[in-house]
This record gives structure tokens, C-alpha cells and sequence, in this order.
């Protein structure tokens, strides 16, 4: 996997409102496949988890 990026819609759940931002994706121990960022407005970790390719 070579630098793959996520560009979407991310729930924080601090601000409890869906944020639009580009994450990093990476695969865990378990073979899961997620996309990390940050929220714009307060900073909190995003994480979404995306479908196995």
C-alpha cells in the first residue's frame, strides 16, 4: 500500500457533527483497514473505518 489517502466525511464525536476532511489509511493487526485525520474545528483523532479491498 503506497501512501494511500481517504477523502470524506468523518463523524467527530466531540463536536458530534460530520467533518469533510483527507486522512492517511492504515491496517491494524486484524487486517482492518481505517482512515486517520483530524477535526478541523476542535482537533479531536477522526477515524473511519473503510470496507476491505
Amino acid at each position: 500500500m503506497a501512501d494511500e489517502t481517504y477523502t470524506g466525511s468523518f463523524y467527530c464525536v466531540k463536536c458530534k457533527e460530520h467533518r469533510d476532511a483527507t486522512g492517511k489509511v492504515t491496517v491494524n493487526a486484524k487486517g482492518t483497514r481505517m482512515a486517520k485525520s483530524k477535526c478541523s474545528v476542535c482537533g479531536t483523532n477522526l477515524t473511519k473505518f473503510l470496507p476491505r479491498s
